[in-house]
């Protein structure tokens, strides 16, 4: 029985009833007819479920679109991805030069719609008269940041949702020429999302038109796989680790295990469980490799095999976790994931180390280390150790690869780029053939990633991290509590004296503006708060340095310091 609608919900089932009318998703469709149907018999909560449908609209950023795969303008869907097809076209052609014709190459991993999603992006831009290269099958995203410099295009589309939850989906954009195959920044993504929106307030998906695109050979792969090998030492591994390897139910592992084996490494055990694409993702109730539980698995097979090292990618392979054995791990794991900034110096030793093997003549090495400002600091102690420039740009590989000179760049959350000449994004991939020879590296002298770790506080300072995650499901908790820190800045932290706060909001220095909050403390140490640019959550980071003492007494004052610092943020943005 059907109920009188008030006027806001009767705009909301009019808007509904358009959506439908152009979803070719008879999925979608289905079941926004459903929710219709019920705020129609007067179902509060489905009016409330229309009305987060209807009354935002997912945005499009220098992240691109994210979202769960539903019915509406605040999801991701059929409908969504045809306007932001649609949209990327309009503004690429926009900005051709006179007389030539843009283009753009799609990639898609293992997610729901994502093979979808990718097709329709190639049919509507071609349709809008782009030249729309689709890539040949489901692939890491790594390949397609590649194809992106590979066949030279205007720009680089990617259908992933990354490591975020199953029902998720997402477009990333790349661009080309002066950009170098680099993710979009401002103001490209303003003048993309106004674009978009235009498409979605004057034409009906039906009406795009549409036309074939090309399909890429498998050249594209084949040439990325010898090209990201090179991340390797050349000449055969000097010693061969036990490996176990997972792609945490992703696409990474056919073109991972092609790479380690042009390198020249052993094949790893496996996985087995988690090895294949599954869009399900049934082993994890998450699919990142940070969070908890996610890696149990690779440990159990780890033991099984008594590997020396851990290797997982994330489910499109653009991120790396490394694990190692470690007796004291909790739980009788045996193994503990490396932190992102434990790798991330680790690689960045390694980078600096071959930059200077590399260098000719009396100038030494040239070239930057750059990481995200809530990364590490450490990765400036190795950047000066070694005369190297040194970058800190806003978080995310849209800014870290762009750094002047860039030989390796990292963020803390398991993202590092080697090879900035074959990719400029975060690799897992590539990163995971170089960190496998510094491995081979260390055991060829009888040594472990243990030891080198030991060897890297000795020689740089034991830099310590940590960090506070608050998930939160309403957002605006976000925004109070950064709006209390700016009102209400802390004299301490967990004991600690502040001695500045650097708010980002602005821009500061050579940063463009940011939601950041930057908490420099007393002995060196410092945090930052900032919102999550991907999740519903507050993400607090904390970094301590300790340079006295021995290695042992050098970690022990930095954890100290970082346990303080925790327990301090924790009581200031409950």
């Amino acid at each position: 029985m059907s109920h009188e609608l008030d006027a806001r919900d009767a705009e909301r089932v009019a808007l509904a009833e358009a959506w439908i009318a152009q979803d070719p998703d008879p999925e979608t469709r289905d079941e926004l007819a459903s929710i219709v149907e019920s705020v129609r018999g007067g179902d509060a909560e489905a009016s409330a479920d229309l009305a987060d449908r209807f009354d935002s609209r997912l945005a499009f950023g220098t992240a691109g679109l994210r979202g769960g795969i539903a019915a509406g303008p605040n999801r991701m869907n059929r409908v969504l991805v045809a306007q932001a097809a649609a949209g990327l076209a309009a503004y690429l052609l926009e900005h051709a030069a006179p007389g030539t014709t843009p283009s753009v190459v799609i990639g898609y991993d293992g997610r729901k719609n994502s093979a979808v999603f990718a097709r329709d992006s190639a049919e509507l831009m071609a349709g809008a008269g782009v030249r729309a290269i689709l890539l040949p099958r489901l692939l890491p995203t790594p390949v397609l940041a590649f194809a992106v410099r590979h066949f030279d295009t205007s720009a680089g589309v990617m259908v992933t949702a990354s490591h975020n939850p199953p029902n998720d989906n997402g477009y990333k954009v790349y661009l080309g020429d002066e950009h170098h195959g680099s993710q979009i920044v401002a103001p490209a993504d303003a003048e993309i999302a106004a674009h978009i929106l235009h498409v979605a307030s004057t034409a009906a998906v039906p009406a795009l038109p549409r036309a074939e695109f090309e399909t890429a050979g498998e050249e594209v792969v084949d040439e990325y796989v010898r090209r990201t090998a090179e991340s390797a030492a050349p000449g055969t591994p000097a010693a061969q680790p036990r490996v176990v390897y997972t792609a945490m139910h992703g696409v990474g592992w056919e073109t991972a295990a092609r790479v380690l084996e042009t390198a020249g490494f052993d094949a790893p055990a496996l996985v087995e469980a988690q090895i294949a694409p599954d869009a399900a993702f049934p082993t994890v109730s998450f699919p990142n490799p940070e969070e908890p539980g996610a890696m149990d698995l690779s440990f159990a097979r780890a033991r099984d095999v008594d590997a020396e090292l851990i290797v997982a990618n994330d489910p499109d392979a653009d991120r790396l976790a490394i694990a190692i054995p470690d007796a004291t791990a909790p739980d009788g794991a045996g193994y503990r994931r490396l932190t992102g900034n434990e790798v991330g110096l680790t690689l960045g030793w390694l980078a600096a180390r071959r930059a200077a093997d590399a260098a000719t003549g009396d100038g030494g090495p040239n070239g930057a280390l750059a990481c995200s400002i809530v990364s590490s600091p450490g990765l400036e102690a190795v950047a000066r150790a070694y005369g190297l420039d040194f970058e800190a740009t806003l978080t995310g590989f849209k800014w870290i690869s762009r750094a002047p000179g860039l030989v390796f760049g990292f963020e803390e959350a398991l993202g590092y780029l080697v090879n900035p000449g074959v990719v400029r994004d975060k690799d897992g991939i590539s990163a995971a053939a170089a960190f496998l020879s510094l491995a081979a590296e260390l055991k060829a002298d009888g040594r472990t990633v243990a030891d080198h770790l030991d060897e890297f506080v000795e020689k740089f300072g034991c830099h310590a991290s940590g960090q506070v995650s608050i998930r939160v499901t309403d957002l605006s908790r976000i925004g109070a509590v950064m709006a209390r820190l700016r009102a209400e800045p802390p004299a301490s932290v967990g004991g600690i004296r502040v001695e500045r706060i650097e708010d980002l909001a602005d821009g500061f220095g050579s940063l463009p503006p940011s939601d950041v909050l930057r908490i420099v403390l007393e002995g060196g140490s410092r945090v930052m708060v900032r919102p999550s640019g991907t999740e519903p959550k507050l993400k607090v980071y904390l970094d301590a340095v300790s340079e006295q003492g021995t290695v042992a007494e050098r970690r022990a004052a930095a954890t100290a310091t970082i346990a303080a610092l925790e327990a301090g943020m924790r009581e200031l943005v409950a």
